[in-house]
């Protein structure tokens, strides 16, 4: 559902930029107002985020080889990762630019004056669609969480993406229009600079943000609190596991979770009935928690003694490590000192 909901809020937000991006550059050649030409190339650098975010999301959907053998699910955090530069240098520090650029020689606004308002307010209106659809297909699986945990939580990373950028686009738009009336209104050009310097501002804060949140899905986040839960339960609620030893999970990509667990397990005649204990047990996992798609269990025998006896994992079994056949017997090593 978070794919599909993140490619239709991608096309309707790239359908709306590219739109934009046109009326702004016009907009911009007849009247030269930097806050314009901050906008269009605001619009045009969204429009190019919208198709990394859909080109990261087919790219992403290739079948694993043995050199990548957990898939490319994870592709789609590099392309928000890139989408967050983007945002970073050609939408803010170029509108930064511009706006030290037009404080250096501020100039009114003495043509097509109409222009850049009508244009600004259409923007609005086409973004005002844009930003609904993604608050929309958010909805779906945002579920009861804040919008604030929901961008920082989600582990597709294209809603919360168009979310940002939608919202950041709109808050453009009005200080675009700000500094745009402002110099229409006082016939000084500074006003022009400074709202083409506050949406710099605001696209630096946006693309950091962004960098920060895609850094951790990166880096390799687990699963959630409600999400372990439901997997330590699927686990230990049949007989074939008495406890978990220790459990780690990681998101291999936004719709596929990994699960590597020690558990303990009791006592039984042959593999084959341990096996069969196993796939119940995998079964489970994936009728509660159905992205955990990569599985691996590891049965061991648990014991409190050995687990108070030592630190790590190897603590955490009564199985003790065999002897290494290049050790000597210790009958061999008496027979030899008597000798």
């Amino acid at each position: 559902m978070s794919a599909n909901g993140g490619t239709k809020a991608i096309v309707a937000a790239l359908a709306a930029n590219l739109g934009i991006a046109v009326t702004k550059f016009i907009a911009f050649l007849l009247t030269g107002s930097s806050s314009m030409l901050a906008e269009s190339i605001h619009s045009v650098a969204d429009s190019g985020n919208q198709g990394l975010l859909l080109i990261g999301g087919r790219r992403a959907k290739r079948e694993a080889t043995p050199q990548h053998p957990f898939g490319y699910g994870r592709e789609r955090y590099i392309y928000a990762f890139i989408v967050a530069i983007v945002l970073f240098s050609l939408g803010g520090l170029f509108a930064l630019y511009e706006a030290y650029h037009k404080a250096s020689d501020p100039h009114a606004i003495t043509e097509w004056q109409w222009v850049p308002v009508v244009v600004l307010l259409a923007a609005i209106v086409m973004e005002g669609f844009s930003f609904r659809t993604a608050i929309k297909e958010s909805n779906l699986v945002r579920g009861k969480q804040t919008w604030v945990r929901f961008i920082r939580r989600a582990k597709a990373p294209e809603l919360p993406v168009v979310l940002l950028e939608d919202f950041g686009a709109l808050v453009g738009l009005v200080f675009a229009l700000f500094g745009v009336g402002m110099t229409l209104i006082t016939g000084d050009g500074m006003w022009d600079a400074a709202g083409t310097a506050m949406i710099g501002v605001l696209l630096v804060i946006i693309a950091i943000t962004l960098a920060i949140e895609t850094k951790s899905l990166l880096l390799g986040e687990g699963a959630e609190r409600g999400e372990l839960a439901k997997i330590e339960q699927a686990v230990t609620s049949g007989p074939e596991v008495e406890r978990i030893i220790h459990m780690k999970t990681l998101y291999l990509g936004p719709e596929e979770l990994m699960v590597a667990a020690k558990i303990a397990v009791p006592a039984c005649e042959s593999a084959e009935e341990l096996a069969r204990g196993i796939n119940a047990v995998e079964a489970r996992i994936r009728r509660e928690v159905p992205i955990a798609r990569v599985i691996y269990l590891e049965p061991d025998i648990y014991s409190a003694a050995a687990e108070r006896a030592g630190t790590g994992q190897a603590a955490d079994t009564a199985v003790p490590e065999a002897a290494t056949t290049d050790a000597p017997a210790a009958d061999e090593v008496a027979g030899r000192s008597g000798s």
